[in-house]
């Protein structure tokens, strides 16, 4: 967990998924996570704490709010960053603040986000000791409460805008795991979804979910493909979920992979969708690397903006509430599954609003802690996408 990247470049997957026992007894996200992540911390020096990390990190509030008799929405924007991302980043904090006990050398956390992830991991470890955080985005690529979100920390997190997009921020953390120099002068370790820490406490929300609707598939706006794997991982570990159906926006690399059984990543398209601007997705080494046919059970769909748009525009007359373009491209893939559908809805719609409010005509309440974050003074650097300006920062 603290490593992030594994020593040869590559992601840390599980030795085996576990089959899990009943966790129908169990009620809420944290109490969940307690019983799904045992064995997975089984002999770990965290076992000790676990139950009081998941109470600690995962208190955050998942309606399913039906949408019609068929379809729920999934929502996970209840954590003090208004985004899904909350729930990994704050349980990462837990364990890492802990294992950071007796260390004299603090821990560089290098993260790169497309929109959510570095807002919700300065949240998590601001104010922690012994953390430093170093979140990298792509300039001009998130909306301007996301940059506001990402910049306005200061203390222990440093935010840098890059000139590039969001695989080339990605590219960097990775070299710099790899650099001798980066690592000769930092401790350095991820936040991203590329970190396992990440991605364990994200089954515990679908698994919550799976055991209140058991046998219904999940629809996940899909970008670094971590939330998706979280999903499919709970279900390999025997939760009651059907398909997974990974929704995805013009960058469509998943789609014709599943298609044409070829890899092939084109440039990366900024989108309305901006948090799944990604044609190059981390995780897709980790759903590669399951047992059996890799697309057993998961489909890939893409939507493109036009439609994103005209799902927004009529969110409120057909939902009963706007929604965010990520949830909009998942709730329009929904329309094309012919079976009962959780949808994954990501972040909180104010934090689009220069997309949202134009096309719903109306503002959209900003959640009380989003306001605050707003209020606060931004703190960036600008820098090349070279590991050379990278370094030189570190």
């Amino acid at each position: 967990m603290s490593a992030g990247l594994a020593p040869d470049g590559g992601l840390y997957v599980p030795t085996a998924l576990p089959r899990v026992g009943d966790l129908r007894g169990r009620h809420g996200v944290a109490d969940v996570a307690v019983g799904l992540l045992a064995p997975f911390f089984a002999g770990d020096v965290l076992e000790p704490e676990l139950e009081a990390i998941c109470h600690e990190a995962l208190d955050i509030e998942v309606p399913l709010v039906e949408i019609d008799a068929t379809t729920r929405l999934m929502e996970l924007f209840h954590g003090p960053s208004a985004a899904f991302k909350d729930f990994g980043a704050r349980f990462l904090a837990s364990c890492m603040s802990r294992l950071q006990r007796g260390e004299d050398r603090p821990l560089t956390i290098l993260v790169a986000t497309s929109g959510d992830t570095g807002g919700a991991v300065a949240a998590a470890f601001h104010g922690k000791p012994g953390v430093e955080v170093i979140v990298l985005y792509p300039r001009g690529r998130v909306s301007e409460r996301q940059a506001h979100q990402l910049s306005c920390w200061g203390g222990n997190v440093r935010t840098l805008s890059v000139e590039g997009d969001f695989d080339a921020c990605q590219a960097l953390v990775k070299a710099a795991f790899l650099d001798p120099a980066c690592n000769a002068r930092r401790r350095l370790s991820s936040a991203n979804s590329i970190n396992i820490g990440r991605l364990l406490p994200q089954m515990a929300y679908h698994a919550a979910s799976a055991l209140q609707l058991p046998g219904w598939s999940f629809v996940i706006p899909t970008g670094n493909l971590g939330n998706a794997v979280a999903a499919i991982w709970a279900r390999r570990c025997g939760l009651p979920i059907a398909d997974v159906v990974l929704a995805t926006n013009a960058n469509d690399t998943l789609v014709r992979f599943e298609q044409t059984g070829r890899l092939e990543p084109h440039d990366t398209i900024a989108t309305l969708a901006n948090a799944m601007d990604v044609s190059r997705p981390s995780n897709l080494e980790r759903l590669m690397d399951l047992d059996g046919p890799m697309w057993d059970g998961v489909r890939a769909l893409s939507v493109d903006d036009a439609t994103i748009r005209e799902v927004i525009a009529g969110s409120i007359a057909r939902y009963g509430r706007p929604v965010c373009p990520h949830t909009a491209c998942a709730l329009k893939v929904r329309e094309q599954i012919g079976m009962p559908c959780i949808v994954a809805a990501t972040a909180h719609p104010s934090k689009f609003d220069t997309v949202v409010e134009p096309l719903i005509g109306q503002a959209v309440p900003v959640p009380p802690a989003l306001a605050a974050l707003l209020e606060r003074p931004r703190h960036e650097t600008t820098i090349p996408a070279s590991l050379e300006a990278l370094r030189d920062l570190l």
